[in-house]
């Protein structure tokens, strides 16, 4: 579990970092403007079946079904796979056709210039999700191999392009943003086609070999449907929740176009954002998700075959003690990650994005989305965690439910804090209902596993606590003696000598996580009793 949990993060440590500077190029180039929601909202559809497909439900379904066929029949697996995989394609492909088809109806009954934006743009990126969740199935089969660096090296591809799109179009042809957001979709698609032939070779280095199979009677491929459907929910509930923070922002932001007031039943009600509010919550967004994407769904990744393999061998013990470490895991790092990112992110937003067609204003707006989401990053750390031990245990109900319930309050939540709050009340709401789920999902699996797989968590949260106030003092020390100098400068050498001190500590207070994550080593730790 940890060599692959090693091997992932280094390779999405570097997505990430590409990802960030691919966000840094769209800031710069269409700072928080109307065009800049358009494209926000446009690649929400495919970017959610990626991160649907390709950090879940698809791959997360087909893996304990997969373990268990390539234990008695490795040719039954094959084809389980491949049948998987021809399967998605081709839904998709009905899907997509359905979607470009209404996209294009609502195109031509739409006579505002920003809504044709948007739909133009969804109806290019759409075939995406064809080729995205294809990719996905086969990164759950190499995952299932232990073989985790193409999935892992995929998103690489996509921000490459993307960036070098953006610049091509901003700096060698000097079109306008508009033009530049099609050469951004035009490099989306291409991304597909890439990251569909990396796949191969090690497909092939595992021996599965990719060729149509239609065995969709066969009882392994109907348990991946049953298990797949409520999956894309329980997986996605996070995701889905960002969506609708940025729908509702949509539709409750005024602009030039729409003006700064809308009327219902009677009553001039003020728009409680404006244009420009998509793409702030966008870049909060992109920022709380860094710390999730390089440690949360790569520890999650990593887990899920270990949870799987347990859970098919009915050895709970195992399985106790694995969801003990991969919870104890996850808030080794989301607890220092949560107050680090509190504690800069006015400079690191100010940072990253504020140059070229990014204000200050929007500077403003982005920190304090960013400061109300990282309140929720424990909650979402251990919501990965959670909902694949279910997954393992293919027991996918439970997190549908507990998703379907967070989504609800997200919703609710929304539609009265954004008028306190702003922006960061959207946020807030995705926090708070992070935890509603995790509180969901740890009941029941109380039930499912005894409470053996929370002994000793109330040790682990209160040494890590205590390693990051070490953090933060060194932190807030190391920022304030350079209160003179660039912002630059003084994350450069704040971050890595909070960094430092907190592992430092944690190795002075002998947290367990520090050395299975750095070494790969069991020490003497706690067992997961019954």
């Amino acid at each position: 579990m940890i060599k692959g949990f090693r091997q992932i993060v280094v390779l999405t440590v570097v997505s990430r970092v590409l990802g960030m500077i691919r966000d840094m190029v769209f800031a710069f180039f269409l700072g928080a403007s109307g065009v800049m929601d358009g494209w926000v909202i446009a690649f929400m559809i495919p970017n959610l079946s990626r991160r649907l497909f390709g950090e879940g439900a698809a791959s997360s379904s087909l893996i304990p079904v997969y373990s268990r066929e390539l234990a008695r029949d490795r040719r039954a697996a094959d084809r389980l796979a491949m049948t998987a995989a021809t399967v998605v394609f081709v839904l998709l492909a009905v899907i997509v056709i359905a979607g470009e088809a209404l996209v294009w109806i609502l195109y031509a009954l739409s006579d505002h210039e920003a809504t044709r934006l948007k739909l133009v743009l969804t109806g290019a990126m759409l075939p995406y999700m064809i080729l995205v969740c294809t990719v996905a199935i086969l990164g759950g089969i190499l995952n299932t191999h232990r073989h985790f660096a193409a999935p892992a090296a995929a998103p690489v591809v996509l921000n490459v392009l993307l960036i070098v799109a953006l610049c091509f179009g901003g700096w060698a042809l000097k079109v306008p943003a508009r033009t530049q957001v099609f050469l951004a979709a035009g490099a989306v698609l291409l991304t597909g086609f890439v990251q569909l032939v990396m796949h191969i070779p090690p497909l092939h280095s595992c021996g599965v070999h990719l060729r149509p199979a239609w065995d969709i009677r066969s009882d392994a491929f109907r348990r991946v449907l049953l298990l797949m459907g409520p999956m894309i929910l329980g997986l996605a509930a996070t995701q889905i929740n960002t969506l609708a923070d940025s729908f509702i922002a949509l539709w409750l932001s005024g602009s030039p176009e729409k003006g700064h007031f809308f009327m219902l039943l009677g009553w001039r009600i003020d728009y409680p954002l404006w244009e420009g509010a998509v793409s702030q919550l966008f870049y909060a967004q992109r920022l709380y998700q860094f710390p999730l994407g390089v440690f949360g769904i790569s520890l999650a990744t990593a887990i899920f075959p270990v949870l799987s393999a347990d859970a098919a061998r009915n050895d709970l013990v195992s399985l106790r003690n694995t969801v003990s470490r991969g919870l104890r895991c996850s808030l080794f790092i989301s607890i220092p990650a949560t107050v680090g990112l509190v504690l800069i992110s006015e400079p690191t937003v100010s940072l990253l994005f504020e140059r070229g067609e990014f204000s200050s204003a929007d500077s403003v707006g982005t920190t304090f989305a960013l400061a109300f989401y990282v309140l929720g990053l424990s909650g979402y750390f251990a919501q990965q965690v959670l909902t694949r031990v279910f997954y393992a245990l293919q027991e996918s109900g439970v997190p549908a439910r507990s998703a379907a319930v967070a989504v609800l309050v997200n919703v609710c939540l929304n539609l009265t804090l954004v008028w306190f709050l702003g922006c960061g009340g959207l946020a807030a709401s995705t926090a708070i209902c992070s935890y509603i789920q995790v509180g969901i999902l740890m009941t029941v699996l109380r039930h499912r596993l005894g409470s053996g797989f929370l002994h000793g968590m109330g040790r682990a949260i209160l040494q890590t606590i205590g390693a990051t106030i070490c953090m933060e003092v060194v932190l807030l020390t190391v920022m304030y003696a350079l209160r003179y100098h660039g912002i630059a400068l003084q994350l450069s050498l704040a971050i890595p000598a909070a960094a430092v001190a907190y592992l430092l500590a944690s190795w002075l207070l002998h947290i367990e996580m520090l050395g299975l994550l750095l070494g790969g080593r069991r020490t003497k730790g706690v067992v997961a009793r019954p």
